[in-house]
């Protein structure tokens, strides 16, 4: 769906993906990886014992990439 950038172009956004059954890249280490991103820019480390900030950033993730971004079904 093409969406106006700030400079007024159309752009065509590659958000959501497909979503196969399973999709293998879809993984616990992703969800690590992402989390010591968000770490390495300032924001609070997610420790290993809160399996709960794993949850809610497995689900924001599963969200932006095939859903787009919207309420999960």
């Amino acid at each position: 769906m093409p969406t106006p950038s700030p400079d007024g172009h159309n752009q065509v956004r590659r958000y959501p993906v497909a979503q196969n059954e399973t999709d293998p890249r879809f993984t616990i280490g992703l969800i690590i990886e992402v989390a010591e991103v968000l770490q390495q820019h300032g924001y609070p480390r997610i420790e290993a014992a809160n399996a709960a900030d794993f949850v809610e950033l497995q689900l924001a993730l599963f969200a932006f990439l095939y859903t787009g971004g919207g309420e999960l079904a």
